[in-house]
């Protein structure tokens, strides 16, 4: 019976201790709860934050704490206007670019275009302004002399003329190269006067072989007192003529020798009676023998090229 009533206080010690755990145990479990429904996102509201005194970086605070504010940001200053330029908002300097030159001289573009137009019209400059007319008559009316019709072909007698004009030209066009075209693409001088310098030599050559009958035709009638000052336009079509007259003239003396064959051999067919046999089908080879005799192509070539004084 005693040892029941000693027993008494402990148990009611164990109870009360067990209370208070099943209590504690019910306050942890309603906070947990708790803190699973606040959103994680969740920041402080205020913004304005405590530093203890003397704490730096992570570290623990050990004394008083102080508030701390953020500062607030400078206002953006208004942009200035940039220097060297006025009021009204134009830019008072100026900038260069050097290019050394190369503005002067002219594009490819243009020197293709240029050497295009000149090769559209390369037959009528070569054979009105230079010796090509009268050497290609002369061949030509040297071959009717001897009684041939297609042999020498055209394409040799033509090409024969090309390279005998070169010949002759060749100094004219040489100094063209130099005084004209040479200074015009090195940028030196400009078109037009790389056109008038290139009409100096080229002109001064077509008046020399021009006669002073054939400029007047174009001076109304009246010899012109300075051929020099003539305009091309007058002085390419009284060249042209004056090479064509030439051209006859030389043809005339050549003609005489065949024609002599000619009559010979018409004349020995007529006294022997041969009224149907052809003279020039006779006298065809007897032409052909005295002209490889006198090696007459070399004669004629000759005589052409000493008559361009």
């Amino acid at each position: 019976m005693l040892k029941i009533q000693r027993l008494g206080p402990l148990l009611a010690g164990a109870a009360l201790a067990a209370g208070m755990v099943l209590a504690v145990a019910s306050l942890a479990w309603a906070g947990s709860a708790t803190a699973s429904t606040v959103p994680a996102t969740a920041v402080p509201a205020a913004t304005t934050t405590y530093l203890a005194a003397g704490e730096v970086g992570s570290g623990t605070s050990t004394g008083a704490q102080t508030p701390v504010t953020a500062a607030q940001p400078d206002s953006p200053e208004t942009p200035g206007s940039p220097a060297g330029t006025t009021s009204s908002g134009s830019s008072g300097g100026t900038v260069s670019v050097n290019l050394g030159g190369s503005l002067n001289k002219p594009s490819e573009s243009i020197t293709i275009i240029i050497g295009l137009t000149l090769l559209a019209v390369a037959p009528s400059l070569l054979i009105l302004l230079t010796s090509f007319t009268r050497i290609v008559i002369v061949l030509s009316l040297t071959r009717q002399a001897l009684g041939l019709q297609s042999v020498p072909p055209n394409q040799l007698l033509a090409g024969l003329a090309l390279f005998l004009s070169l010949f002759v030209m060749s100094p004219v066009i040489g100094k063209v190269n130099t005084e004209a075209v040479q200074p015009y693409l090195a940028g030196k001088i400009t078109a037009e006067q790389a056109y008038t310098d290139a009409q100096a030599p080229l002109k001064s050559w077509m008046l020399k072989q021009t006669q002073a009958d054939d400029l007047a035709l174009f001076e109304k009638g009246k010899k012109p007192a300075s051929p020099a000052s003539l305009p091309m336009a007058a002085v390419v079509p009284a060249f042209a003529l004056s090479e064509m007259r030439s051209a006859f003239i030389i043809g005339f003396v050549i003609f005489v020798p065949f024609l002599v064959i000619d009559l010979v051999v018409s004349s020995t067919l007529m006294s022997l009676g041969m009224m149907m046999l052809p003279p020039s089908l006779v006298s065809l080879p007897f032409k052909l023998l005295l002209f490889v005799l006198v090696d007459g192509w070399a004669l004629v070539v000759q005589s052409l090229l000493a008559s361009f004084h």
